[in-house]
C-alpha cells in the first residue's frame, strides 16, 4: 500500500527503527526489494535517481514503481532523490513521486532555503501539496576528502551545523531533513567515522525525522545507534548496486551457456537484491 514517506518514517521512529530507502534504477530491483519489505512485513522507500528520472523513460519507470506501491502488502513510498530542477521535479510528481529530496546543500545557506521553498511553491501550485519534501542541510559530501576533511579552523568540514537548524527546518518547511555527520556517497576506503556529537546536537533541536544518506559501508551498529538520535530513514545505493553488478559478472557465463537463459539470470539479479534489502530490513527493525 503507498503511504505518505513521513509517516511511514514518523511510525518507524516511535517503535525505535528505520527505514530503509533502496536506489532503484530498474524495475527488476524494485520488484525484489518490495518482495523483501513483504516477507518481512515492514515498510520501505524507493529512490530514483534525478538523472534516471530525467532520462525519456524516467516519467514510466516512476509510474511503474507508484503501481507497485499501491499493489504492495507493505506500507511503500516512492522518492526522487537528490533533485533541484523544477521541471525533472513536476514530471516526477506527475507520473507518480510521492516525495521529493529538494536539494540545495550545494548552495549558501539562504539560497538552500530558497530552493526548498521554491520547490514547496512549485509543487502546491501543481496541485501536489500532498508531496513530502525532504531538504538537506550541510556538505554531504561525494568523496570522503571532503566528508572527514577538515576546515579552516580545524573543525570538521562540510558537517551539519546545528546552530543553522532550527532556522533552516521553520523556514523551508521541510518534513525530513538529510544531514551530514560524517557520512559520504559512494564507496568508503577508510573507515567512516559518524560524529555523534554533531548528530545528538542536531536531533536535540528539530523534531523532524532525520536522514542519512550514504549508508553503504556504515558499521550496522552505527546505523542502530543513529535510531536512537532520530534518524529515521537510511539511504542505500551502493551496496546494493555493486551486488548485482557481483552477481551479474558471476553468473552471466552460466546462463549464456544455458540456452542464453535470461530468465534465469534475472532471477539471480532479483536474489542478490532481495537479500541485501531483508538483510537492511531486518538491521534497522532491531
Amino acid at each position: 500500500m503507498r503511504v505518505r514517506l513521513d509517516e511511514l518514517v514518523s511510525s518507524a521512529l516511535e517503535r525505535g527503527a528505520a527505514v530503509p530507502a533502496f536506489t532503484c534504477y530498474d524495475f527488476t530491483t524494485a520488484l525484489a526489494v518490495v518482495a523483501a519489505a513483504e516477507e518481512s512485513g515492514r515498510g520501505v522507500i524507493l529512490l530514483v535517481a534525478p538523472k534516471t528520472a530525467a532520462a525519456p523513460t524516467g516519467p514510466r519507470l516512476i509510474a511503474a514503481l507508484r503501481a507497485l506501491a499501491d499493489d504492495a502488502g507493505v506500507p511503500v513510498s516512492v522518492q526522487l532523490d537528490h533533485a533541484s530542477d523544477l521541471d525533472v521535479i513536476r514530471d516526477s510528481v506527475t507520473a507518480g513521486a510521492d516525495a521529493v529530496l529538494a536539494d540545495g546543500s550545494a548552495l549558501p545557506f539562504g539560497e538552500n532555503i530558497g530552493l526548498v521553498r521554491e520547490v514547496r511553491a512549485a509543487l502546491d501550485a501543481q496541485g501536489a501539496s500532498d508531496v513530502v519534501i525532504e531538504a538537506e542541510l550541510g556538505g554531504l559530501a561525494g568523496d570522503e576528502d571532503k566528508a572527514f576533511g577538515v576546515d579552516t579552523d580545524g573543525h570538521p568540514a562540510g558537517l551539519t551545523d546545528p546552530r543553522q537548524v532550527q532556522d533552516f527546518v521553520s523556514r523551508t518547511g521541510a518534513q525530513l531533513l538529510a544531514v551530514a555527520v560524517g557520512n559520504a556517497h559512494g564507496r568508503y576506503t577508510g573507515e567512516p567515522r559518524l560524529h555523534w556529537d554533531v548528530l545528538e546536537a542536531i536531533a536535540s533541536r528539530t523534531e523532524l525525522p532525520l536522514v542519512l544518506h550514504g549508508a553503504s559501508g556504515i558499521p550496522a551498529a552505527d546505523l542502530v545507534k543513529a535510531t536512537s538520535m532520530r534518524v529515521g530513514k537510511v539511504n542505500f545505493n551502493t551496496e546494493l548496486r555493486t551486488g548485482i553488478l557481483a552477481t551479474l559478472e558471476a553468473e552471466t557465463t552460466a546462463h549464456r551457456a544455458d540456452g542464453e537463459n535470461l530468465q534465469g539470470l534475472l532471477g539471480r539479479w532479483s536474489s542478490s537484491a532481495s537479500r541485501f534489502a531483508g538483510a537492511t530490513l531486518d538491521m534497522l527493525s532491531s
